[in-house]
């Protein structure tokens, strides 16, 4: 599986960034390359994605939900992939990390993909923590 990390810090307590972060449907209006988040209930959601040229649709179900420092979630069809929000407070406010894993299965595919997924990743991960500090 490959991994990807990326980090920031928002002018906000955690028990707010996290009341952001828990509302994962939302996400899609964070980010130009999310088209659309379905809330399944039970703590599912089916993602539809825009990436290096493709469509993507995956669906997630959420593992862990701590609140404020950690929520959690695994891909139960479709991209495998697993990742984390871990929210810790700092002086200046609260710094969440983003760790993402996952594994494409075609290797001609996957090669395109592990070239373009961390800036992407962190392109969408930047989109998400900017939209979330612009709410709080």
């Amino acid at each position: 599986m490959a991994s990807i990390e990326h980090s920031a810090v928002l002018s906000a307590p955690p028990e707010r960034v996290f009341a952001l972060l828990e509302r994962v449907e939302d996400f899609a209006d964070y980010s130009d390359l999310i088209d659309s988040i379905e809330a399944l209930g039970e703590g599912r959601y089916r993602w539809h994605v825009r990436a290096v040229g493709m469509e993507w649709a995956f669906l997630v179900m959420i593992t862990e939900r701590e609140a404020p420092s950690r929520l959690a979630w695994e891909s139960i069809e479709g991209v495998r992939n697993q990742g984390r929000y871990r929210l810790r407070p700092v002086p200046e406010g609260t710094e969440v990390t983003l760790s993402l894993d996952y594994e494409i299965k075609n290797r001609l595919v996957a090669k395109a993909v592990h070239r373009a997924a961390q800036p992407l990743v962190a392109r969408v991960s930047r989109q998400i923590l900017e939209r979330v500090e612009a709410r709080l």
